[in-house]
This record gives structure tokens, C-alpha cells and sequence, in this order.
């Protein structure tokens, strides 16, 4: 892949067609300007490799995080920036040239170029020493040698603002309609070919001072992201930062964390925040128009021009685009063009990520939730004075409650147009409910705290679409009894591998065998060993488990409609899937599948009785963007698995170019407990190692950790960290 990057990169430089001037060399008087910010910067790297930043500003301080995520992994910091700015064609090539353009349509880097000059002052000088940082890391170490941006500018972080993993939203339109659309082969793509049902997200829990040992609120932060999506840091100045969490690469803020005073964690967010309009279109002497109101408006037609490499030369595609009050015509339906209504970057969606990681108290935490520009998140909370919350979601435009927004809307008339956003307070919310915890596993708020939840007929379908899936009904059935929490329990509890759909799925499987297969039938005697293991199972998924890797495996065998997490307005949840298809399952729905999974054990290992910690695996053998898995070199068994059967924590995998074994990617990442005492306790876990650098000994440091569940104390006072300092430095030394 690096090979491919450098090769790419030369092809770019030699091109007379790309549309930026790269390598700008850094003069004697700005060499001499960041050498002194970098001196009023000290960043101590303590035995795990997490880097502890000081600065005597906030800006010192955003300096100094920026070059140490420079330092564990530049590559995927400029990766992002690449995507965000609708480039990854020209290293790519013509493949993702759709993706491009979706970018370019949905992420706007006038408007962000825009807002970088009015931007407030404080802002500025985090935005500036964003690109400072990135360019100075680049100055000091000629060896890098980017994939393709070689220069950073200060309004990059405008481009992408909230820190998600999902960098838009596009309601259901899919790029592949997109590329119909504007390649003019419409009749060749189904409506819908977005991904949506494959779970993904996050877990978020809160415990009140009632439910803990001793008296202190706790959070536990869990997101299921893809691996090395986000390292963990700490980021302190005198000006009252002070923040440790996860951060996104080549974001400057503390997405996912907390400081002395409170917690957050985000959670993926199925409220409604992208709607479709299905426009009327005229076209009168060659020029296009839109009806709105029964008048006809021009379309306004933008021609936007996307590189992409093929054998060797950067070649420029010109592409018209159209666009209504609605915004970007994405796709084409039943004949009508579809524009998309979104908000998918905004400064003050950037602003309040920063200002909620200062929150000293709930009330000022509330007055960053008041910003309404977090598109794609729902939020858990708590706080050293006992308080915990829960929003599901933040930015809710208002609409015609009459409607099912998660349909095509009528885009010719005013009565569809979105109305303002809705006060936080009018939002699904939860505060310091009776019962003590709160949980969000990206499904319904309406099960958040049990019986003490947000009731669904208070709110307005297009807030909470979300339905129930089975880690969430493994939370509350764990939350519902439990008491006296510490990290340490609390901690154990996040890592209940109950895969509780086997709950619904197996006696449906039990009962159809036998019903329908009597002992003197040729397939009787091969089914027979199997389904009594899955009969006589305690549902949990462990490392010796055969049970397991057959439950597993045959699940994913099943009907599709069982693994959907997403949902919208009025359509059965997960739960309600699986019940509906385990009641009426039939023996062609459940036993050939079976019969299957155990042909293809046969197949692979000679028997079906395989643990599943054989075949589950954690590899990381290179920093590379694109990992590689192999059967040959050395990996870890894995005892939890996916998270999308009930599992707490998450660890998805995959079979990777004819492999034995799976290969996990996606799942638990960062994770972390905080205790918000008299004094901040906390305890984390990565993925892996917190370097990208597969030659750093924190590569892989804490892969057994991770394994096993073994969290590392978290460092959060200086002279808890000095003791542990295993590096202090200034940028650039």
C-alpha cells in the first residue's frame, strides 16, 4: 500500500494538471516563528506511549497534540483530510471518483474557507496552529513523504467538525445512485445500496452515585469504531484545558473523554437530520428550472472537477451539477430528481466540539448542547457532582409532524421546508433518572434507564427512530440488577459477552429439528451432536466455546433482515425481526444453513468442532491504512465477538482473502472507565498499541491487554505522570 502511495505520489508530482502547488518550503523567518511556539510546548510520552500535552494556551496546546499524532501515525491524519477534500481520486483513481464528488456536493471547502475568516479570534488561533503543528511536524522530518498533501491549511478542520466516524449524512441515497445520476446510467442501479444494516457504533454508559461503591458518579466510554480509527491523548494549557480521551486523527479537539469536571461519550445517532425532496423539474429553452410554490426557480448548475489517476497520468473529469433551494440533486427516482437537505460541517458544530471538552459543571455542558450543531451523535454524560444525562442527538431541524420524513418529501412547496431547529429541551433527554444508570448501545432512548426512559409518545417520531437491538436489551437486563459499582465492575459488566439474539434464535432451531428431522433421517445423525451443544449452551461467547463459533456462524446465515440495526420511522427493530422470523422460521430457513456452516468447518479444520477462539483473531502485523491478514503469522484469540448478536463489547470480524481464520477490524477500539471522585480514577484500553509505527514498542503493547480485558490505569496528574515518563520533549526536538 505505501508503495502504491509513493508511486502515486510521484505520478501527481510530474502532472501539469493537478490544481494545488505542493512542497512549500518553509523560509528562515517562519522556521524561526514555529521553532519558538514549539519551545512554549512540552509533551511528556508516558510508558504506554500516550502523549501528555502542556501548553500555556490553548493554542500552545492544540499545537502540541497535532504533532504527536503527527509522530504516531501521519498517514491516517492526512488520509482524512484526503477524503474530506473530495481528493481520494487522485491517489485511488477513477473507483472513487463518485465518492469524490458526494464529498465535494455534501462538504462545501468554499464555505469552510469562508468561515476560517470570520472565525472568532480564539477559534483562529486553534484553526492556525492546527496547520502549524502538521506543517512544522513535515519541516522537521523530510523523510515523511505525504501520499499527497504537503501543505496543511487552517480551515482543513472546517471540513469535517463533529469528530464521527460517519463523515455525512445522506438520508437513504447511496453513491451508487449518485454515480447513475451523474453518469447518465440511471436504469442500472437499485434505489437504496447504502449499507445500512450491518451494526456499527457504540456503547455509552452512566452510573449515578447511588449505584456505585463509593458514592461517585462513573462513566464508561466504549465506541465500536474501525481499529486505530482514534488514539488516546491528553491535552492540557492554562487556560483551562484539561482533557483526556480519544481523539480523532488530525482533529484537535477530545472527541470521545473527559476532564476534572465531567465525562461525555458519543454514540452513533439515528435521528432524523438528512431529508429527501423530490423536485419538479422543467426544462424551458435549454435551461433547467424547479417549481417551489407554484413558481419556477432556475437550478443553479456548478461545474465541479475531480483528478483521478489512471496508468500514470493525473486526468481532470468535469462534471455539471445542479443544485435547488433543497440543495444537491443526488439521484434520480420514479423519474424525479432527489435533492438532499443536510448539515454536514458548520463552525459551530466545531465550536461546540471544543468548548463542551472546558465543561466545568452540567450547566455549562448544557449550554454546549445549546449550540444544536452535532449532527450525528447522542451523547452520555456524567459529572464530579453526581449528575448523569443522556441526549439522543442534538440537531433536529423542525418539521411538518404529519409527515414520514424518512420518505421522499414533496420539494415543490414551502409547507415541506424545515422550520428551525428544535430547543435541546424538546428533544429526547434523560436527566438523573431514579433508577441510577443510564445506557445507549445505538439503540432506542426509550429503553435508556428501563422503566425510568423518555416515553416514545412524547416525542415526535423523526427524534428517535432508532429501535431496540440486542446489546441493548443485554444492557438493561445486566444494568436492571446490578449495584455497587467500580471501575473494576463496571468495567466487567461492559465485557458481558452474552449474545443474547441466541436467546430468541436457538429454541426456534431446537424446535424445528425436532419437529421436522426424526432419527431415522440420512441428515439426523450428522445434526444431532451440534444442536444438542446449542441446545445445552449458556449463550455467552468464549475462547473455547464450539458452541459459540457455530452460533456464529450460522447466524450469519440466516435472513439478512435479522442483523438490522438501523431503522426508520415505523419499521420494525432488530428485536422485532428476530422474533417475527424465529416464530415462523421453517426447517429450510434453519437447517440447511446449519448443515452449511458445519460442511465449511469440516472443510477448513477437518472437524466442526472448532473453538472460537481458534477461528476468532486479532492480528496487527503493519501500520499500513489497508491491513492485510494472515493465517501464517502470529495472532490472538479473541473471546468476545460481534457485537450485532447482543455482545457488550464488540470485536468484528471477517474470513480475508480465503483465510482460515477471521480477522477482527471493527469493534472495540478505545475504551475506557472514569471515576469522578474527589480525584479523577480511570482505566483504558486500546486496540493494539497507541503508535502507528509498527517498529514503536507501543505497536502492540497492549494487544494481550486487549485480549484478555486487562485495562491499563489511566495517568491523569502530572506528578502521576512524570514518575511514569518514559519521554519529554518539545516539538520538533
Amino acid at each position: 500500500m505505501l508503495q502504491h502511495l509513493k508511486k502515486i505520489k510521484l505520478i501527481v508530482l510530474v502532472s501539469c494538471t493537478t490544481l494545488t502547488a505542493f512542497a512549500q518550503k518553509i523560509n528562515t523567518k517562519e522556521a524561526n516563528r514555529l521553532e519558538k511556539l514549539a519551545q512554549q510546548v512540552t509533551i511528556i510520552r508516558d510508558n504506554w506511549g500516550i502523549p501528555h500535552i502542556y501548553g500555556k494556551t490553548d493554542a500552545d496546546a492544540v499545537f502540541g497534540l497535532l504533532y504527536a499524532q503527527c509522530e504516531d501515525d501521519f498517514k491516517r491524519i492526512e488520509m482524512n483530510y484526503i477524503e474530506k477534500l473530495g481528493r481520494l481520486a487522485e491517489i485511488k483513481g477513477e473507483s472513487v471518483l463518485y465518492n469524490d464528488l458526494e464529498i465535494r456536493l455534501l462538504i462545501d471547502a468554499e464555505e469552510a474557507k469562508s468561515d476560517y475568516k470570520k472565525a472568532p479570534v480564539w477559534l483562529k488561533k486553534l484553526l492556525n496552529s492546527y496547520a502549524d503543528a502538521i506543517n512544522f511536524y513535515l519541516y522537521k522530518h523530510p523523510e515523511v513523504k505525504p501520499a499527497l498533501l504537503t501543505h496543511f491549511e487552517p480551515w482543513y478542520p472546517l471540513l469535517w467538525t463533529d469528530g464521527s466516524i460517519g463523515a455525512i449524512s445522506t438520508a437513504d441515497l447511496s453513491t451508487a445512485e449518485l454515480k447513475a445520476f451523474y453518469s447518465g446510467n440511471n436504469d442500472k442501479v437499485a434505489y437504496v445500496e447504502r449499507e445500512k444494516n450491518v451494526q456499527t457504533g457504540s456503547n455509552g454508559f452512566a452510573f449515578a452515585p447511588s449505584k456505585t461503591a463509593d458514592g461517585n458518579s462513573i462513566l464508561y466510554i466504549n465506541p465500536h469504531t474501525t481499529f486505530y480509527f482514534r488514539p488516546e491523548v491528553q491535552v492540557t494549557s492554562e487556560e483551562g484545558l484539561n482533557a483526556y480521551g480519544a481523539v480523532t486523527w488530525g482533529q484537535f479537539f477530545i472527541y470521545q473523554g473527559f476532564n476534572e469536571n465531567c465525562g461525555w461519550m458519543h454514540t452513533s445517532s439515528n435521528v432524523d437530520v438528512a431529508d429527501m425532496y423530490a423536485e419538479k423539474i422543467t426544462n424551458k429553452k435549454g435551461k433547467l428550472f424547479y417549481e417551489f410554490d407554484k413558481k419556477l426557480v432556475p437550478v443553479i448548475e456548478k461545474e465541479i472537477t475531480i483528478n483521478y489517476t489512471e496508468k500514470e497520468k493525473l486526468i481532470a473529469k468535469k462534471i455539471k451539477t445542479y443544485f435547488t433551494n433543497n440543495g444537491p440533486i443526488m439521484a434520480k427516482r420514479d423519474g424525479k430528481w432527489i435533492s438532499l437537505k443536510s448539515m454536514n460541517r458548520s463552525m459551530n458544530s466545531l465550536i461546540q466540539s471544543w468548548v463542551r471538552s472546558k465543561s466545568k459543571n452540567f450547566e455549562e455542558y448544557k449550554k454546549a448542547m445549546d449550540l444544536k450543531a452535532n449532527t450525528s451523535n447522542n451523547t452520555v454524560y456524567a459529572d464530579n457532582k453526581g449528575n448523569i444525562a443522556y441526549w439522543h442527538g442534538n440537531y433536529i431541524p423542525i418539521r411538518d409532524k404529519t409527515l414520514n420524513w424518512s420518505k421522499v418529501i414533496d420539494g415543490s412547496v414551502s409547507a415541506t421546508q424545515w422550520k428551525g431547529l428544535h430547543d435541546v429541551n424538546e428533544t429526547v433527554h434523560l436527566y438523573n433518572p431514579v433508577n441510577g444508570w443510564i445506557q445507549n448501545c445505538n439503540s432506542t432512548p426509550y429503553t435508556s434507564a428501563a422503566e425510568n426512559s423518555p416515553k416514545k409518545e412524547n416525542y415526535l417520531p423523526y427524534m428517535a427512530p432508532d429501535g431496540e437491538n440486542f446489546r441493548g436489551v443485554n444492557a438493561v437486563r445486566i444494568f436492571s440488577k446490578g449495584n455497587n459499582y467500580t471501575l473494576d465492575k463496571v468495567i466487567a459488566d461492559g465485557y458481558d459477552t452474552k449474545l443474547s439474539i441466541f436467546e430468541v434464535l436457538i429454541p426456534s432451531l431446537i424446535t424445528v429439528f425436532e419437529k421436522n428431522i426424526k432419527a431415522t433421517d440420512p441428515e439426523y445423525s450428522d445434526l444431532i451432536e451440534p444442536i444438542t451443544l446449542l441446545k445445552n449452551w449458556d449463550y455467552y461467547a468464549k475462547e473455547n466455546s464450539v458452541a459459540t463459533t457455530l452460533a456464529v456462524e450460522w447466524a450469519y446465515k440466516l435472513d439478512p433482515i435479522i442483523q438490522k440495526a438501523y431503522i426508520d420511522e415505523g419499521e420494525p427493530d432488530q428485536v422485532e425481526n428476530t422474533k417475527r422470523f424465529a416464530q415462523n422460521a421453517t426447517t429450510s430457513q434453519l437447517i440447511p444453513q446449519l448443515q452449511s456452516v458445519l460442511k465449511e468447518l469440516k472443510t477448513k479444520w477437518g472437524t466442526w468442532q472448532v473453538a472460537w477462539g481458534e477461528i476468532n483473531r486479532f492480528q496487527r502485523t503493519s501500520g499500513d491504512l489497508v491491513l492485510q491478514y494472515d493465517d501464517s503469522k502470529p495472532s490472538l484469540p479473541i473471546a468476545f465477538g460481534p457485537s450485532s448478536w447482543g455482545s457488550l463489547p464488540a470485536f468484528k470480524s471477517n474470513y480475508q482473502n480465503n483465510s482460515k481464520k477471521r480477522y477482527g477490524y471493527n469493534g472495540n477500539s478505545f475504551v475506557c472507565a472514569v471515576e469522578f471522585g474527589p480525584k479523577i480514577k480511570a482505566k483504558s484500553l486500546l486496540a493494539g498499541g497507541n503508535s502507528g509505527d509498527e517498529t514503536s514498542k507501543h505497536f502492540t503493547d497492549q494487544a494481550e491487554m486487549y485480549q484478555k480485558g486487562k485495562f491499563k490505569d489511566v495517568l491523569f496528574y502530572k506528578e502521576d505522570i512524570t514518575k511514569n515518563a518514559e519521554r519529554t520533549y518539545h516539538p520538533g526536538e
